[in-house]
């Protein structure tokens, strides 16, 4: 195991940069996630760390060891691919130990590393079998073996959940997550599924357009985002955002597109008629006799253990999720209250997270 540092590391394709010096701290056994839409930087930012991209500035080092100029295969990593890429006339066994072989290791230490991590992730009874009579879990958890077997400084994984089937890729994270409990092996997972990061990370590392947004734990990210692009991204379902107008006069109030009135929190930065942007997470909107806010129910999405629906308020749609049966019904019109302390408040020109 070892630690990862980047520090100001920079990448460039002639005159365009698409990362712009990122700082990254990764400690020893820790498990951190990029995560970001496509095109944000983060499958070359883990090429970089694995020696596949070359960096234009800055420093990567594994452990103490800059590794900025070191060839790949001498990083003392291991990398798991979207795609398997498994050698398709190699049974499981063969697959998983190669690597040894190639390092020119005793035959009976290959085997015992290949039997320990077969039973470890349940392939001992698959050894002997070519990649194409294997589900696409099991091929995916003989790429896991594979690298398993080096016993490496560091994990790379580059989206490897994203050509299994919804229900596969649930049980296979939770997977992976057992694994590094076990192995409490350094590891570095890139995926654009922000569900992915929350439920595995020990950090999340949001990224977008080359930099780095925020740096945190999965649930400090969700609860203090710190701006627009985090609070958007972070959460299923997704954040609502509506436009507003901070009006003190009355005590502070954010005042939306079509006059309805938000009570804000007290002892926030705020001014009479800052242009604001207000966030509500979906769980945190209920229906309230008494609420503050009126709008017109567009579309019911009935769950069997909650209900999510969209409601048309300050001409847009935000969502409302609510836990049981919520009752409500298209066309009708309900009222919805929030609760002041559950805001989220951003600049409107910045974005940039306020108090």
């Amino acid at each position: 195991m070892a630690s990862v540092t980047l520090e100001k590391v920079r990448k460039d394709y002639g005159a365009v940069r698409v990362l712009h010096a990122v700082d990254l701290s990764i400690g020893d056994g820790e498990f951190v996630v990029l995560v970001g839409p496509s095109g944000c930087g983060k499958s070359t930012l883990l090429r970089m760390i694995a020696g596949l991209e070359e960096v234009s500035g800055g420093e990567i080092h594994i452990g103490e060891r800059l590794v900025n100029d070191v060839a790949p295969k001498d990083r003392d990593i291991a990398m798991v691919f979207q795609s398997y890429a498994l050698y398709p006339h190699m049974d499981v066994a063969r697959n998983m130990g190669f690597s040894l072989m190639l390092r020119k290791e005793e035959k009976p230490a290959i085997e015992a590393r290949v039997d320990g991590a077969a039973k470890r992730l349940g392939l001992d009874t698959y050894l002997q079998r070519l990649p194409r009579q294997l589900s696409g879990g099991q091929r995916q958890r003989v790429a896991m073996g594979r690298a398993i077997v080096r016993d490496p400084k560091v994990f790379l994984f580059d989206e490897p959940l994203s050509n299994l089937d919804a229900k596969l890729r649930v049980h296979m994270r939770a997977e992976i997550k057992a694994l590094h409990q076990q192995l409490k092996t350094t590891s570095v997972y890139v995926t654009h599924d922000q569900i992915e990061a929350m439920t595995m990370a020990d950090r999340i590392v949001v990224m977008h357009d080359g930099f780095v947004q925020q740096v945190g734990a999965p649930l400090d990210l969700y609860d203090r985002p710190t701006n627009v692009f985090v609070a958007g991204f972070i959460g299923s379902p997704g954040m609502n955002f509506l436009p507003a107008t901070v009006k003190m006069d009355v005590g502070p109030v954010a005042v939306l597109a079509d006059g309805q009135q938000l009570k804000l929190a007290e002892g926030l930065p705020l001014k009479d008629g800052t242009a604001v942007t207000v966030g509500l997470r979906p769980e945190h909107i209920r229906l309230a006799e008494e609420g503050a806010l009126a709008g017109e129910v567009v579309v019911v999405e009935p769950l069997g253990l909650s209900t999510q629906f969209y409601v048309k308020l300050a001409n847009q749609q935000i969502c409302v999720f609510a836990m049981g049966r919520a009752g409500v019904q298209p066309g009708e019109t309900v009222r919805l209250a929030a609760d002041p302390a559950s805001l989220h408040l951003f600049d409107k020109a910045s974005g940039e997270r306020i108090g």
